[in-house]
C-alpha cells in the first residue's frame, strides 16, 4: 500500500511495524481456532497497556508460551508460571499467565465440543459485519455481540475477556470490517 490518495486508519501512526500490522494483519478474517485463541490470549495481554507493546514482544510471547499450543500450554503449573514472571521479553503478569493457562485448558474443552473458531464465528453467524465508519469517533468500543462473546468466554473458563478486550479481538481476527472507509484495506476487505 503506498499511502497515496487514500489515507490509512489512524490510530497505527507511522512506525513500521505498526503500519504493516495495520496494512497486512488487522481486519482480516481468521478461521483458524489456535490463531484465533492466541489472538485473545494477546489482546487479554493487552489490557491496561498500548498494543504496539505487545505487537513489539509478540515473537518473545510465542517463544515464552511454546508458539501458543494450548496442548502444551494447558498442562503447565507453578514453574512454568515462576519461569514466564522470570522473562523480561513478555508481560509479566501473574493473573494474566495463569489465566492464560486456563484458557488453554478450555480452549481444548471447546476444541473438542465444536471446534474454537465455530464457536467464535458463531456469534457473527459466520459472517464478516461490514462497517462504513468516517472516523475513529464513529468506531465502538463494545457492542451487545462483543458483551455475549465475553460473557460466555468467561462462562468457559477465560479471564480478562471484558466486552472492550472482545471487540479488540474482533476487530483484529475481521469478524468485524473497522477500517475507515478513506482506508484502502476497508474496500480490500469489503470484496472478501
Amino acid at each position: 500500500m503506498d499511502g497515496g490518495a487514500q489515507t490509512r486508519c489512524g490510530w497505527c501512526g507511522t512506525e513500521q511495524i505498526y503500519v504493516d500490522y495495520h496494512d497486512h494483519e488487522w481486519g482480516v478474517p481468521e478461521r483458524d481456532g489456535r490463531a484465533l485463541w492466541e489472538k485473545l490470549i494477546l489482546d487479554g495481554f493487552q489490557a491496561g497497556l498500548s498494543w504496539i507493546t505487545i505487537l513489539k514482544k509478540r515473537d518473545n510471547f510465542r517463544q515464552a508460551f511454546a508458539g501458543f499450543r494450548p496442548e502444551i500450554i494447558a498442562h503447565w503449573g507453578e514453574e512454568d508460571v515462576a519461569r514466564l514472571l522470570a522473562n523480561p521479553g513478555i508481560v509479566r503478569h501473574r493473573g494474566k499467565i495463569e489465566g492464560t493457562i486456563r484458557a488453554a485448558q478450555s480452549y481444548l474443552r471447546i476444541e473438542q465440543r465444536e471446534g474454537f473458531a465455530p464457536f467464535i464465528w458463531g456469534f457473527q453467524d459466520g459472517k464478516v459485519q461490514q462497517n462504513h465508519w468516517q472516523s475513529l469517533s464513529q468506531v465502538p468500543a463494545q457492542t451487545a455481540t462483543s458483551q455475549a462473546m465475553s460473557k460466555a468466554l468467561k462462562a468457559e473458563g477465560f479471564s480478562f475477556c471484558g466486552p472492550t478486550i472482545v471487540y479488540a479481538f474482533m476487530q483484529a481476527t475481521g469478524m468485524v470490517n473497522d477500517h475507515l472507509v478513506t482506508c484502502p484495506c476497508h474496500a480490500r476487505l469489503a470484496k472478501g
